[in-house]
């Protein structure tokens, strides 16, 4: 039961992720992005979780001022996931490092049961060494993802073809950019390609 986020007339999003949540709605302008530019002022938001190594990260106070992509999802996802993180790795390798180093990007787990640091560590690294992953409990995840102002991610089943006991996870899917103002100035469903995404990160890097 997999319902993607796409861009449609307008850019009105649909509700979707590895299972279905609903998303900030964006204005009918692109302004100079290609993403979907939310009509309402959203501030960089402040929440604390713990990264791979096992250290205490503070969101706002370690990405202030910085370029940020933040995403919310889990390794076990089958697609919207690793396809995300695919395309914001192949968008920094097309900017070089001169802009890429002045982004951040950091993925939080919606599947702290399954994604351990290690596990989360090993599957990031596949994308790149760079991206900081996130972890923390269940209630302090959910406690972040009110603080984006996104619904609560959640269990479901999984299908059969995942095999007996799996499950999936429901959550929202959408690349977040945050600007060197600390505002939201885009988000990126699925669709976008790498190319725009780095156009949009020259724009964004430029402040």
């Amino acid at each position: 039961m997999i319902r993607r986020l796409a861009l449609v007339a307008a850019l009105a999003l649909a509700a979707s992720a590895c299972g279905g949540s609903s998303t900030p709605e964006p204005s009918t302008t692109r302004a100079a992005l290609h993403g979907a530019v939310p009509n309402q002022d959203q501030p960089r938001p402040s929440f604390q979780l713990v990264d791979t190594a096992g250290k205490p990260y503070d969101f706002a106070a370690r990405t202030k001022g910085r370029v940020t992509f933040l995403y919310f999802g889990y390794t076990h996802c089958p697609d919207e996931c690793p396809t995300s993180m695919a395309d914001v790795a192949a968008a920094l390798r097309r900017v070089g490092p001169t802009i890429a180093d002045q982004v951040s990007v950091v993925f939080v787990t919606t599947d702290p049961w399954r994604d351990t640091k290690p596990v989360l560590r090993t599957w990031l690294d596949r994308f790149s060494p760079a991206f900081v992953g996130l972890t923390g409990s269940p209630t302090q995840i959910a406690g972040a993802e009110v603080q984006m102002g996104m619904p609560i991610s959640k269990r479901v089943a999984a299908p059969r073809s995942h095999g007996s006991g799996r499950y999936a996870v429901d959550h929202f899917a959408a690349v977040m950019a945050y600007g060197r103002d600390d505002r939201l100035a885009a988000f990126y469903p699925s669709g976008v390609s790498p190319g725009d995404i780095a156009t949009d990160l020259q724009v964004l890097v430029k402040g």
